[in-house]
């Protein structure tokens, strides 16, 4: 089950690399490949490069609780007949919920809050996301304060669903 190769180690790696180089560094080159793409001024070009922002967050914490599952569940599930499909969707799945609603939560915070890719790939008002539109809740010379705050925690709003409905398994 835990085969550990070469090739899997090496891709490892190389996820790892997105934890060390941050996106405000690559959003030039980002940008051009994105505006070559024509997906400039969509909502698909925030997505993927969100998602892609993700991942390596998601590997590591992830690989990190899969090598933690003792190696004794595994085999004695694979001696009682399992498959390695049985392992993974009976043992690996159901220990990883945790995992998974904690992974899911900070994954949502960071795409939720997230204000510079949208700002640099996009536009016009139809792709706009929350964080861009609340900074056009600001006039030129003054600030209706209510309606900012108001806006505000409608935002957060929905973090906090989701925090609520994931809690449980957080707390584990």
């Amino acid at each position: 089950m835990r085969r550990s190769t070469r090739a899997a180690g090496a891709s490892f790696r190389i996820l790892l690399l997105g934890l060390a180089i941050p996106i405000q560094a690559i959003i030039v080159p980002l940008y051009l490949l994105i505006y070559k793409l024509h997906l400039y001024d969509t909502m698909f070009a925030l997505m993927l490069t969100m998602s892609g922002a993700a991942v390596p967050v998601s590997v590591l914490v992830m690989v990190s609780f899969v090598r933690h599952v003792p190696r004794e569940l595994i085999g004695a599930m694979l001696v009682d007949g399992g498959t390695e499909w049985t392992v993974f969707r009976r043992l690996i799945v159901p220990l990883s919920k945790p995992v998974l609603a904690t992974v899911s939560i900070y994954d949502g915070l960071n795409v939720w809050n997230n204000f510079i890719l949208p700002l640099v790939l996009t536009q016009s008002n139809s792709v706009a996301v929350l964080p861009l539109g609340l900074t056009k809740l600001e006039g030129q010379y003054a600030i209706n304060v209510p309606a900012v705050m108001a806006a505000v925690l409608l935002s957060v709003l929905p973090l906090v669903v989701l925090f609520i409905v994931m809690r449980k398994q957080v707390m584990r």
